[in-house]
């Protein structure tokens, strides 16, 4: 049987084969695009200087999503203990993505000048909503029969979320965590393109300006394997708690967050 990884892998090189070939054979400008080997070739020449600024990127990205998924929980929560009223997620994430994407210009703009605090709270604004959401049609998705017993037993609002709806709700936030994985790099990028001097963003941006293509496709690819790490984290701890809970991610809660 062959493994898993195999067939990604030699699309994988097939592709980086062709790009290098066809960038030779077909000699196109470097300022346009630059053949794997060079990438390789600037990464090799420059490891200093990109390790430093990953390590700024990286740290960013891992404060941005710890961020914004404690407070997308505590939001879904809060919205279960005191309000209880979202009986439509499906109108609630749509409506705060519309108002989400109406106003991420203008925040971006507002960023100029301001900082790291700013870029942290535009990070986690994009990466919110997609925790909250799900978080809220996760708790919204427990067993009604069981909370009717819990509520024949006296118990609790704040208990009925820990002991019944929260792990309902864990396999919709982990799709929810992994949306925003991906959303808490793109804020942080964005914010390193507008006010930042470091970071992966910056060098992009940097090596663009000057004309060093290569040096600029060794940042993105740096910039994606963080992306990919965090993504991965994510599901390795999905696949740890459907391992000692044997409850698999429905693909409800996709559809809650799309």
């Amino acid at each position: 049987m062959r493994p898993a990884w195999l067939a990604p892998s030699l699309v994988g090189c097939g592709i980086l084969g062709a790009w290098e070939a066809g960038a030779r054979l077909l000699h196109v400008s470097t300022a346009i695009l630059v053949p794997p080997s060079a990438i390789v070739a600037s990464a090799g020449a420059h490891p200093v200087i990109l390790l430093h600024h990953m390590a700024i990127t990286a740290a960013e990205t891992i404060e941005g999503f710890v961020l914004a998924a404690g407070l997308g929980v505590l939001l879904a929560a809060f919205d279960r203990v005191f309000g209880g009223a979202a009986t439509d997620v499906d109108a609630v994430a749509a409506d705060r993505a519309d108002r989400a994407k109406d106003r991420a210009g203008a925040v971006v703009h507002r960023l100029a000048g301001d900082g790291t605090p700013c870029r942290m709270v535009f990070t986690v604004f994009l990466a919110l909503f997609p925790v909250t959401v799900a978080g809220v049609a996760g708790l919204l998705s427990a067993d009604r029969n069981v909370l009717l017993l819990y509520t024949a037993l006296r118990a609790s609002r704040l208990q009925q979320i820990v002991r019944v709806r929260l792990p309902y709700a864990l396999p919709h936030l982990f799709v929810g965590l992994k949306v925003a994985a991906t959303m808490v790099l793109l804020g942080v990028t964005i914010g390193e393109f507008v006010t930042a001097q470091g970071g992966l963003g910056y060098i992009i941006l940097f090596a663009s300006s000057i004309g060093e293509t290569a040096l600029m496709f060794a940042a993105l690819v740096l910039l994606c394997l963080i992306g990919l790490a965090l993504y991965a984290a994510v599901a390795v701890a999905e696949q740890v708690y459907a391992r000692w809970f044997g409850v698999p991610s429905p693909d409800a809660a996709e559809l809650a967050i799309i």
